[in-house]
């Protein structure tokens, strides 16, 4: 039955990509105002304001009391992370972050970068800017963004920005690394709105690295960062000279996609499918249907009703850290449902996990950050930036334990300028977090391999006109 239903698809997938084949696939967008009200008379305000974070007692007493108010639940005996978050270890996690957990300190940690508020089409936009200390004589910095996803934030990405801005080895290339707070999430404010998407948070991003003086720039992101630097790299390819991503499901399948899933397992090499493809994608219904339905709840709610779930955890700090961290557990290794503790503390420390908590808690941006899920899927699979490729140098880290894995193949019905694509060793959906020493690696290789094509392509150009 499950083989019938893909041979189907192969059908209707064919049909319509000989339809959409002849239409003219450019990405384009309004400019927006998500602030409260009407736009304002006269010209927008771009400047650019220092911001820190800060904290306070009053703060700290209300998160305390809250906590110690919280109504423990037995889990059921032997359920593991199966249901979810082990109850049982959850009163250990909340004894650390309730007795432990030295937030003051983690907020001196979060501001040893600087970080600067904009407004852009009517919201105050968050992000930090870190420029590199030193720039060896010969070499320029290179403009890089970095986008979170959900439930991450730009916290992920503290562990990458020193390997990046101040790298070890004389031979790497140094980055001025900018990691904006998408709106909504973090510090960034939430849009007022409906309809705030993926391509309208591409769109104040291009805006913000103009505002920054970067005409053209490289782009990082994984989970929601990796759709939305796909769709700044659709929108302005000029301005991106390179995307990097560590995750890229298929938004829109392609004929070819399904017919790899029917003949995939038997005939590898007809589809270019490595032994780790075949191990990550096979049998299909295990491996991405069921698993898809394990693991997809969350989306549904997001994508539906996120008003009513998200105001629960606005107010209850243990329900918005079991919400959060459960992801932590299972989106790193999906083995790790079958552990007591959920294998958290193997690849994070409890003051990361913590403080990312921590930052969807004192912004109370849970709310607005899972409204994100609605505006992009509500209308299914279907939106104009699903049926365009893209066309800019691209690198893809494939991290083994990522939520879904994907071949080189079905990458490339969609990036149509692959310039390096790794299997790493290790790591998954969170990885600049988890393996952030792979990550500042394979964004370096990438980055110099596209460089080096763009400069033999010049020369190419060049002795053509001579």
């Amino acid at each position: 039955m499950f083989t019938l239903v893909l041979v189907g698809l192969v059908v209707g997938g064919l049909v319509y990509f000989l339809v959409q084949g002849r239409k003219k696939r450019v990405l384009t967008v309004e400019d927006g105002w998500w602030g409260a009200g009407a736009p304002p008379d006269g010209a927008e305000d771009v400047t650019i304001r220092p911001f820190k974070i800060t904290t306070s007692d009053e703060e700290l007493e209300d998160l305390h009391r809250r906590i110690d108010q919280t109504r423990p639940v037995a889990s059921l005996e032997d359920s593991q992370f199966l249901y979810g978050f082990n109850s049982q270890y959850l009163e250990k996690v909340i004894s650390y972050w309730r007795n432990d957990f030295n937030w003051k300190q983690q907020v001196d940690k979060l501001n040893q970068y600087p970080h600067f508020k904009t407004n852009i089409e009517g919201i105050d936009v968050h992000y930090l800017h870190v420029k590199p200390k030193n720039v060896p004589q010969g070499k320029t910095a290179i403009p890089l963004i970095m986008v979170h996803g959900w439930p991450g934030s730009f916290y992920e990405f503290f562990g990458v920005i020193p390997l990046l801005t101040e790298p070890s080895d004389p031979d790497d290339l140094v980055f001025e690394v900018v990691c904006p707070s998408i709106p909504g999430y973090g510090f960034s404010e939430g849009p007022h709105k409906k309809g705030f998407n993926s391509v309208c948070a591409a769109n104040i991003f291009l805006k913000l690295m103009k505002r920054l003086g970067f005409q053209q720039f490289y782009a990082q992101g994984g989970d929601w960062g990796w759709l939305i630097t796909t769709n700044m790299a659709q929108l302005e390819p000029k301005s991106v000279k390179g995307l990097h991503v560590n995750f890229f499901p298929a938004s829109k399948p392609s004929p070819l996609m399904v017919l790899s899933m029917v003949l995939g397992q038997h005939f590898p090499n007809l589809f270019g499918f490595t032994d780790t493809d075949v191990r990550g994608i096979f049998p299909c219904k295990e491996k991405i249907l069921v698993e898809t339905i394990k693991e997809s709840g969350y989306m549904h709610i997001q994508a539906t009703k996120p008003d009513t779930v998200g105001r629960g955890l606005n107010d209850s700090p243990v329900g918005l850290a079991t919400y959060i961290l459960e992801k932590f557990s299972t989106w790193t290794n999906r083995d790790f449902r079958n552990l007591n503790d959920g294998g958290l503390t193997r690849k994070f420390s409890l003051d990361d996990l913590l403080t990312n908590v921590m930052i969807y808690w004192v912004a109370q941006c849970i709310i607005p950050s899972m409204r994100f899920y609605k505006e992009n899927l509500s209308k299914g699979l279907d939106a104009p930036h699903a049926r365009i490729p893209v066309k800019v140098p691209t690198g893809i880290a494939s991290f083994p334990n990522e939520l879904v894995h994907s071949p080189r193949l079905w990458a490339e019905q969609k990036y149509h300028n692959i310039v390096t694509f790794t299997y790493m060793a290790r790591g998954g959906h969170f990885a600049a977090m988890e393996e952030p020493q792979l990550m500042a690696e394979d964004i370096q290789k990438f980055t110099k391999e596209g460089r080096k094509m763009i400069f033999m392509t010049r020369r190419i150009q060049i002795g053509h006109h001579l």
